[in-house]
């Protein structure tokens, strides 16, 4: 890409990335007990040194509210030249993680505590930004803030408390009034909430800078503290920065079709930037998932949209510091009100009741909001560890009765010891004398748990009664019966087969049409069916709708390793796409229900080596009279000059990418930086995927850091 050619997109989008980052970080530093200065040169600091060395092109750096509670506790222990300082620092750290390549080892981190952390981060600062909104004083402690929150709403709070609730009013409907990002929400409150303060005359508290900026910068100064409080301080800022930028750096990565974030190298580039953000005496910054969501959806192409926002306050506070001091400190209250409550995510908290994980989500935000954040995340992180070992020791055993005395025993999961005893009462419920046949999908089994199996083997065949003991996992059983069972782990076989290959095994004991369905349930149906049964319970949530041919050889979730509720499928001789003004009701439903309804993040359309449409629309072999004739002509693709086979299907696959951008709903979420189309080639004879580059009409490898 041209420099021209990128810097028409990245200008643009800088702009409004700095329009936003400029309320944000006022904001952020005056909630956090820092000097209004430090949140704008954190900004600066963030977009030009982080933006030149990232990693993550489309990434913007810069104040983060989900530090705020640590730096507002840090600078009441130490002072804020000492904060500085703990940030330079921290700064070091971060760069030894980097070039120690432990980039990903941040990401090990459960989800559920990190965003547990985040929404107790958020509650402790919407609590004590909602005391400045009404005209009061914030507590340093979220409990404080809980207690006097009554007595602030009942007390007469006058303008400042009307201008906090206009602020927020402009924030939630702004974006429902005004579709373009050029005019970010935050923005515009601020702007016309302080042009209403103006227009009033209102009487409160504004934003208060240095008349000469470069004057009054806070340079660091060595905390006067132990050097253990010391190294705590730099690690917890360290840490907590690290994760949060490395998790918002693979969000962003979901956003744009762009290179993937190298996550070492943009470690190192944070570590620099609140390195030379401490020597100046700026807050703390990551990588601000609000600022680079802004940044993708307003049509940034490179890093060079990161690095001129920067510019731009840095410009702007030099020369227009007067403006920003007509901001009344209710505004900025009020937009930290909200983004405060929006780091608790509604949708987060309903995937981690999908997954059960909400009792360690939970518990690390009540623990951030009621003690403190290393507190709150160790109590995190030891409820995730509890909720992993009952799930490792979890084991489902179902008792069914069969034909005249014949019993079937299900043991699905993972059997030690602990889960011992309930097997046992499970299996003393099955009358003597009877055929039972024991059917083990294990991922799992101990000596101990083995033994109480094979000991009432033993005794159940010695009352008369005959026991068969089936695996179609890993073989644990078999393998503790030959004393092997140390071995380890291995992984389950994959089988597949075709339906007459199903037909023709044991056809005395199987009809051709029940075949396969029976192994499903007999094998497959107790490894899968917790799974189904929460899709069942909490509906689909698929990431992607994925549009590929009809043709057999192609099993969608077999070649994307995908399993029920990760792809909504659009199948069809061709995948073809019909453009919108064709009428096809049949894929238009399924396009507009993907992405209105299930809200998928992509769509992918997936062409194949061999594909008989293409062959029938390279030769003309197909009678325009007929429906399969008038199907293949809506593909819209002309293959004259487009040469071989492969390249007709790769073209085939650009042109739906094209007939999809026809659709109202495509474009507009696309627009809105919600939706990214893709497209996909299949070798069969390789077993090989290859992406398609639809500007140009080629494949490509797929990256080897692909998702």
């Amino acid at each position: 890409m041209s420099v021209l050619k990128a810097l028409r997109h990245d200008v643009p989008a800088s702009i409004v990335v700095f329009l936003i980052a400029i309320p944000l970080s006022l904001g952020i530093a005056a909630a956090s007990g820092a000097p209004l200065l430090a949140g704008l040169i954190a900004a600066v600091v963030g977009g030009v040194v982080v933006g030149l060395l990232g990693g993550a092109p489309l990434q913007v750096s810069g104040p983060a509210a989900g530090l705020t509670v640590i730096v507002a506790g840090t600078i009441a222990s130490y002072g804020f030249a000492a904060t500085a300082a703990i940030v330079a620092l921290a700064g070091g750290v971060q760069i030894l993680l980097g070039v120690a390549r432990l980039g990903r080892a941040a990401l090990a981190l459960s989800p559920a505590v990190v965003h547990g952390m985040l929404a107790g981060i958020g509650l402790v600062i919407a609590l004590s930004q909602v005391h400045v909104l009404l005209g009061g004083d914030a507590q340093s402690e979220a409990w404080r803030n809980l207690r006097d929150l009554p007595a602030q709403v009942i007390g007469n709070h006058g303008v400042s408390m009307l201008l906090g609730v206009l602020t927020i009013a402009v924030l939630l409907l702004w974006p429902r009034l005004v579709k373009t990002s050029l005019l970010p929400a935050a923005l515009a409150a601020v702007v016309l909430t302080t042009a209403v303060a103006a227009a009033i005359g209102a009487d409160v508290k504004r934003v208060d800078l240095p008349g000469r900026p470069l004057d009054e910068m806070v340079f660091p100064r060595w905390p006067d503290a132990g050097l253990g409080e010391i190294a705590v301080a730099v690690l917890t800022i360290a840490l907590v920065a690290s994760v949060e930028s490395l998790l918002s750096a693979v969000a962003v990565d979901r956003l744009h079709d762009g290179p993937r974030a190298d996550l070492n190298r943009e470690l190192v580039a944070q570590g620099a930037g609140n390195a030379a953000s401490g020597l100046l005496g700026g807050l703390p910054i990551t990588g601000v998932i609000v600022r680079s969501s802004t940044n993708v959806a307003a049509g940034a192409r490179t890093r060079a949209s990161a690095i001129l926002h920067g510019l731009w306050i840095a410009v702007f506070v030099l020369l227009c510091a007067p403006l920003l001091e007509t901001i009344p400190m209710a505004a900025l209250a009020a937009v930290l009100v909200v983004v405060g409550l929006r780091l608790i995510s509604l949708a987060q908290i309903r995937t981690y009741i999908r997954h059960r994980e909400l009792p360690t989500y939970l518990i690390t935000a009540v623990g951030v909001v009621a003690t403190d954040l290393l507190t709150g995340v160790a109590l995190g992180l030891g409820t995730a560890v509890l909720v992993m070992l009952w799930r490792l020791a979890r084991c489902e055993t179902r008792v069914v009765a069969g034909g005249p005395g014949e019993w079937t025993v299900t043991i699905s999961g993972t059997l030690a010891f602990v889960g011992s005893g309930r097997v046992a009462r499970a299996l003393a419920t099955i009358p003597g004398g009877e055929r039972v046949a024991i059917e083990l999908h294990l991922d799992y089994l101990d000596h101990g748990a083995f033994q109480v199996i094979d000991d009432w083997r033993e005794t159940y065949e010695k009352g008369g009664g005959t026991v068969t003991v089936r695996e179609t996992h890993d073989g644990w059983f078999s393998r503790a019966t030959s004393g092997r069972l140390g071995d380890g782990k291995t992984a389950p076989p994959r089988r597949f087969g075709s339906w007459s290959q199903w037909q023709d095994r044991d056809r005395q004991r199987r009809d051709a049409m029940g075949a396969g369905i029976r192994e499903f349930e007999r094998s497959v149906a107790p490894l899968v069916r917790p799974h189904l049964a929460g899709l069942a319970r909490d509906g689909q949530q698929p990431e992607q709708l994925f549009i590929t041919c009809a043709d057999s050889r192609v099993v969608p979730n077999l070649i994307t390793t995908s399993g029920p509720g990760d792809l909504f499928c659009l199948r069809n001789v061709g995948n073809i796409v019909p453009p919108h003004d064709t009428g096809d009701a049949s894929v238009g439903a399924a396009i507009e229900f993907a992405v209105e309804v299930l809200g998928v993040r992509t769509i992918t359309v997936c062409g194949h080596s061999g594909c008989g449409a293409v062959r029938a629309l390279m030769t003309g072999g197909f009678r325009a009279d007929r429906a399969l004739g008038r199907w293949l002509t809506r593909s819209g693709v002309d293959f004259s000059g487009c040469g071989d086979e492969e390249h007709c299907v790769t073209a085939n696959v650009a042109q739906q990418l094209v007939n999809l951008r026809t659709y109202p709903v495509v474009r507009e979420a696309e627009a809105a930086g919600r939706l990214t189309l893709s497209g996909l080639y299949f070798d069969l004879a390789e077993a090989h995927m290859y992406t398609v580059d639809p500007a140009r009409g080629v494949r490509e490898p797929l990256p080897i850091n692909a998702a």
